[in-house]
């Protein structure tokens, strides 16, 4: 994905940067988050919209993957499908996106050599191709808040053996901070803040508080919601 507008250059010094990673974005279909049991999984969802929001604001290189769409695990989430409307998703029949010669090629021709990865479930389709990433001279940073496992020992031992290869544990708000890094820089400041008051939370009620009852600025005005037409059944 090409950046709309040349942002502001941040050092880097092993930090993560809008010009030093790719995203991938493994396997967010339905049937794996039926399965996730240790986090909420609306959780999940909201999470993961953080991770993809924040790269498509800061022009990140993204790269989408499905596993077994037609024949077990449904269509990528539509509220991700939403971000990237143009993109359509690497599918594959292997639980290891790094098996699958697409998936690899699409990280390659990014240019990148830091993956921030997201996936379900954590302990196969997260960590082994963290684990093999690794080994071809990547750097991998697991979305830890994003990915989700059908039980807290299986995430838990799987975040264990991917940092003990070598990978980084991040959450989507911290990585979307480390992009952003600088409040001044002003090209990408609402549209991170957008995010926060959208998918944050308490931050993102303060945040508003802040604007309207501290600096006095308009409070927030959201699309009106509009009910969907009933449709006929079949």
């Amino acid at each position: 994905m090409a950046q709309q507008t040349r942002l502001a250059t941040r050092s880097e010094k092993g930090l993560l940067t809008p010009d030093n990673c790719v995203v991938a974005l493994i396997d967010l279909q339905p049937q794996m988050l039926f399965g996730v049991s240790n986090f909420d999984r609306q959780s999940v969802i909201n999470n993961n919209l953080v991770l993809a929001k924040a790269a498509k604001v800061f022009g990140m290189p993204v790269v989408l993957s499905t596993v077994e769409t037609k024949a077990f695990s449904g269509n990528m989430w539509p509220q991700i499908q939403a971000v990237f409307p143009n993109q359509e998703p690497i599918e594959r029949s292997s639980m290891n996106s790094w098996d699958d010669k697409n998936f690899v090629a699409a990280i390659e021709r990014s240019g990148r050599t830091k993956i921030v990865l997201s996936g379900l479930w954590t302990e196969t389709c997260v960590t082994l191709p963290t684990v093999q990433a690794m080994h071809d001279s990547y750097e991998v940073y697991v979305v830890e808040d994003c990915c989700g496992d059908v039980s807290q020992l299986s995430h838990d031992n799987a975040m264990k053996r991917v940092v003990q290869a070598g990978a980084k544990p991040v959450t989507a708000l911290s990585v979307m901070l480390e992009w952003q890094r600088d409040w001044a820089l002003r090209e990408t400041y609402d549209a991170v803040m957008d995010i926060v008051k959208t998918h944050c939370g308490a931050y993102g009620v303060g945040v508003e508080y802040a604007y309207t009852m501290v600096h006095g600025t308009p409070a927030t005005k959201l699309s009106e919601y509009v009910v969907p037409a009933a449709q006929p059944h079949k």
